[in-house]
């Protein structure tokens, strides 16, 4: 199949792209990546009047790496990320991710912005983003604002940016002092959409956890934090962490995940996952900690 009739656009600058954007929101799609909007328009599960690709806007391309974390343009591709030195260095949890997503072809047109953008609640960058505090910018004619990350998912494929918003960077908050991460996830081959993956970051203040991060995906139809599986764990002494915890927070975690049931796995499948994967990371996350405290 191929996509309906569209009228195509290509802006020069971002203030262009929101003007078009503007002028019939309901109508219209962003392409950057197109990993994913291409394939939709093909398939007509998403049609369109007006498609406005962005890529020949110039310095929308920047990954910097700042005190504050890791800051990624619309037009930074997967790859651009992931094989920056400085983003290993301050944010391994992002360049660890990445390696999970798809596969290298995909990566080297797919958008880190695209991919928050489009919402896939089995995606990996949501969660990693959720994780770590993060926040976007968006524009339109009106002006820009700023999203978190905590307020940016309603649901599968669904956000709360606005039909006239075009999203212009995004921001990957950094860790500090004693914070340790892991990234697991389960799928059928290496680069398909997680079956269920865990999130996990864990900082230590005086040998015991002061903060600690479990965001599940592909489990539910967004990315979430388990706050009442956190809790479990504050103020607990690193070494005290046994076995016994970490299954009851690994169950606090399959209690709380809203999996789907279909033919790829079983809603009972995906909780248990769920429970493993935390107690799995959890354990990574803790010791990587100690090991930077």
């Amino acid at each position: 199949m191929k996509p309906t009739p569209f009228t195509y656009h290509v802006p020069n600058t971002i203030d262009q792209a929101a003007r078009i954007l503007g002028s019939d929101p309901e109508n219209s799609r962003v392409l950057a990546g197109g990993q994913s909007l291409v394939s939709m328009l093909n398939l007509r599960l998403v049609t369109v009047g007006n498609l406005i690709d962005i890529n020949r806007i110039p310095g929308l391309d920047y990954v910097r790496v700042e005190a504050g974390g890791v800051i990624v343009g619309a037009l930074a591709r997967h790859n651009d990320v992931e094989s920056s030195h400085e983003v290993r260095r301050a944010l391994p949890l992002l360049t660890s991710a990445l390696s999970h997503v798809a596969h290298s072809q995909i990566r080297n047109r797919g958008t880190i912005v695209g991919s928050l953008c489009h919402a896939d609640p089995a995606a990996e960058l949501p969660a990693v983003w959720l994780a770590l505090d993060g926040e976007l910018t968006a524009q339109s004619e009106g002006g820009t604002r700023t999203i978190r990350a905590d307020e940016f998912f309603i649901s599968s494929f669904t956000t709360t940016l606005e039909p006239n918003e075009v999203v212009t960077e995004v921001r990957f908050s950094g860790t500090t002092g004693a914070t340790g991460w892991s990234f697991e996830e389960v799928t059928k081959r290496h680069g398909d959409f997680a079956l269920a993956g865990v999130v996990t970051l864990v900082t230590l203040k005086n040998g015991a956890v002061s903060s600690a991060r479990i965001v599940p995906f592909g489990v539910g139809s967004k990315p979430i934090r388990i706050t009442s599986a956190e809790q479990q764990l504050l103020g607990v002494s690193a070494s005290a962490i046994d076995d016994a915890l970490l299954d009851q927070v690994a169950a606090a975690v399959s209690a709380a995940v809203d999996p789907a049931n279909d033919i790829h796995a079983s809603e009972e499948y995906r909780r248990h996952v769920a429970g493993v994967l935390t107690r799995r990371g959890l354990r990574r996350a803790i010791d990587d900690a100690q090991q930077r405290a």
